[in-house]
């Protein structure tokens, strides 16, 4: 799996100066006006997406049909996929964290202490998770429907998680539970093993139907 993985990381490396020119505009867009949040949200979001370019770079070449002449299986390649996706969250997610901490600094929109530092780093462990929940989303969709399909239903992988979060908030108000600032910070700070449930999760769907496939 390890060379799986190089691979798409050296491939996309050929797109990574023109990502980076793109969360700098963003910077100088998102941060002075809407702060740090949203920008080191926009990061982790958009690197999580560079996954559908690799299954792109992937249709072009026929690596996929290739690799199974090596010993790899169907299941190495879809995990493969899913360890790339996390690195791009996790690469995005800092990024967005040490220009945000940079700017806002500079723009003064945080402080530096205790109190900002953990802020900034709970934003970013809030977008690494939202972006890793996107991104597994449109990972089956694309080994179901193929890279370019896969790229219009990417608003499919920005609704779903929407429509669950609505319902479970609507859930909750019929129930009558009361939405406190504690239940809010205890939901978030539980979202990472949310994430890495509903990894699993899309992992599973996306084994299932990727098995299906001839090749």
């Amino acid at each position: 799996m390890r060379s799986l993985i190089l691979k798409d990381l050296y491939k996309i490396g050929n797109n990574a100066k023109t990502m980076m020119f793109v969360m700098v505009v963003f910077a100088v867009v998102l941060i002075p006006a809407s702060g740090v949040e949203s920008y080191t949200f926009v990061c982790a979001i958009l690197c999580s997406m560079m996954i559908v370019t690799t299954f792109t770079f992937d249709d072009n070449s026929k690596w996929t049909r290739y690799s199974m002449m090596m010993p790899v299986s169907k299941k190495d390649l879809v995990g493969g996929k899913f360890v790339v996706l996390a690195i791009f969250c996790l690469i995005g997610s800092l990024f967005g964290l040490a220009v945000s901490a940079i700017a806002g600094l500079a723009l003064k929109k945080i402080t530096f202490d205790l109190v900002g530092i953990g802020k900034l780093l709970f934003i970013t462990l809030i977008a690494l998770v939202i972006s890793l929940v996107f991104g597994s989303i449109s990972i089956p969709l694309v080994f179901k429907f193929g890279a370019e399909k896969g790229r219009v239903l990417l608003l499919v992988s920005f609704l779903i998680p929407a429509a669950i979060c609505f319902g479970v908030y609507q859930l909750l108000i019929l129930l009558g539970i009361e939405i406190t600032d504690l239940l809010i910070f205890v939901l978030l700070c539980c979202s990472p093993i949310i994430a890495l449930v509903w990894c699993y999760i899309m992992y599973q769907i996306s084994c299932r139907i990727f098995a299906k496939q001839e090749l």
